[in-house]
């Protein structure tokens, strides 16, 4: 076994990554519609996902549980590209005027759940985890088209909190491949955040 000393711009990296995810701030749990009235649809949209800690937090564990728990990137990507579709999926049915019962528990439980996994590095067979992940994007998405009129301005919403949820999915994905291969217990302890958060929101909507 080599005994040979990390890196530090890398333990800087994997500690960045980690810092991103447990970073503090208040969030309500859909901030930034606000600026719908403005004009500004697409930069709205980039923003929301950036000023929600629901929705950042849910989106960046979904790339580090994807790479926690998958060998390689190529294995990895399946799972936030199934977020990234149900995440449409459900935008565009939110718009149209569906809904599901419990869309904002679900969300929030979404946060447990993803956290658990990520603390636990829990694998999930087959296309197990895509549909996991598919689910709860379903909901985020629903909860985004909800609350948008139909119209050029939507879609362009839409367009703005995909690119960020990409963002985020890219930026967990390269952070949990860095905190496997340098600071496996950073990760474990990430995990346990985001749970404890989804935990504190959960009592606080009980």
């Amino acid at each position: 076994m080599s005994t040979r000393p990390h890196s530090p711009s890398r333990t800087i990296s994997a500690t960045g990554a980690a810092a991103l995810v447990l970073m503090s701030g208040a969030a309500a749990a859909h901030p930034g519609h606000e600026h719908a009235l403005s004009g500004h649809m697409f930069e709205a949209g980039l923003l929301h996902p950036l000023t929600g800690m629901d929705h950042l937090l849910a989106m960046v564990a979904v790339g580090i549980w994807a790479a926690l728990s998958h060998t390689n990137m190529r294995q990895a990507i399946w799972t936030p590209i199934a977020f990234l579709c149900l995440l449409l999926a459900g935008a565009l049915a939110g718009m149209a005027g569906f809904s599901f019962p419990g869309v904002e528990p679900v969300i929030v439980a979404s946060l447990l759940v993803l956290g658990l996994l990520v603390a636990s590095r829990a694998t999930l067979p087959g296309p197990a985890s895509a549909i996991l992940v598919g689910f709860f994007a379903l909901f985020h998405g629903m909860a985004h088209g909800s609350e948008l009129p139909a119209g050029a301005g939507a879609t362009a919403f839409i367009a703005g909190f995909m690119l960020s949820t990409l963002v985020l999915h890219g930026l967990g994905l390269a952070g949990g491949f860095a905190l496997k291969q340098r600071a496996l217990w950073l990760a474990r302890a990430t995990g346990a955040g985001i749970a404890a958060y989804g935990i504190s929101l959960l009592a606080s909507t009980a």
